[in-house]
């Protein structure tokens, strides 16, 4: 499937500000199961620097610095993505032990950091440990089972809502609250995986469902690795296994790295400012 959309932020600000180093995550992936064919980027003011670098992950981003005082900031992308069927994942793992608990010891060392608890300490969020427990107990100890199971458990718990602003809720707090966005229900499952010994990370990006929602916005879900398949994503808020309507910007081990934007300014005290957004398909075929 071929893809071009508009993906437009806008901020506004009372008052001019000096707008400090920015990092934009909106330049989509152009590996594994899609490929980017075209992308433009437009940025009002004009920055004094636009820094591309590879993340960890492996994705293209960018810092991006500016001069001067300014009271709006503009960033407008034109993307073109084409996004290749994914494979059957059953014939990917076929003849491979998926056991679980995976033992740390036999997962490749590039993995250790989709591994770590989200917990100062480094430790696991004991709510998700009981998460993962329970599904664990309700599959076949197989990692794929257990997987769909912890889908299964997470949408019978957990009512999905959309939340535009904030980062993602802790474990407990979206499993307390019984509530939650799809970056928090992204999280819960990254972190009951990572607990069973799954390596995990969280992924920001879109899903251009079929039919299209009235108005698009940023998604998020998890990607697992799972032996023999490598990293494939699975959406706890929506259909489980992803399929090529689902378009990733970036992934991450950590998910505060998985913003489209992040950045600050300098102005007067409680100076006001606003966000809009727009994501707007411009051809699907």
């Amino acid at each position: 499937m071929r893809i071009k959309y508009i993906h437009k932020l806008e901020y506004k600000y009372e008052d001019p500000v000096q707008l400090g180093e920015h990092r934009l995550c909106i330049k989509p992936r152009s590996n594994g199961f899609q490929k980017l064919k075209n992308f433009e980027l437009k940025i009002t003011p004009e920055p004094e620097i636009i820094y591309p670098l590879l993340a960890a992950s492996g994705e293209e981003i960018n810092r991006i610095r500016f001069n001067g005082l300014t009271d709006n900031l503009i960033i407008e992308s034109i993307s073109e993505v084409e996004t290749i069927k994914h494979p059957n994942i059953i014939d990917g793992v076929k003849n491979r032990d998926l056991t679980l608990p995976f033992c740390r010891s036999i997962i490749n060392r590039d993995l250790q950091g989709a591994l770590e608890g989200w917990m100062p300490n480094g430790q696991h969020d004991p709510s998700a440990v009981e998460l993962a427990q329970e599904a664990l107990a309700g599959s076949i100890n197989n990692a794929l089972s257990f997987t769909y199971q912890l889908i299964e458990i997470i949408q019978d718990r957990v009512k999905y809502t959309k939340r535009h602003t904030g980062p993602a809720w802790p474990a407990s707090r979206t499993l307390r609250e019984r509530i939650g966005s799809c970056r928090d229900l992204a999280m819960l499952m990254v972190e009951a995986c990572r607990s069973i010994g799954i390596p995990s990370r969280f992924v920001s990006g879109y899903h251009f469902e079929d039919p299209l929602p009235s108005e698009l916005d940023l998604h998020a879900w998890a990607e697992l690795y799972i032996p023999g398949a490598g990293w494939r994503g699975f959406d706890p808020s929506g259909k489980g296994l992803i399929d090529d309507r689902y378009l990733t910007l970036v992934s991450s081990s950590k998910s505060n790295l998985t913003s489209v934007i992040t950045g600050n300014f300098i102005g007067k005290n409680n100076l006001e400012n606003t966000l809009s957004w727009e994501i707007k398909p411009l051809e699907i075929k």
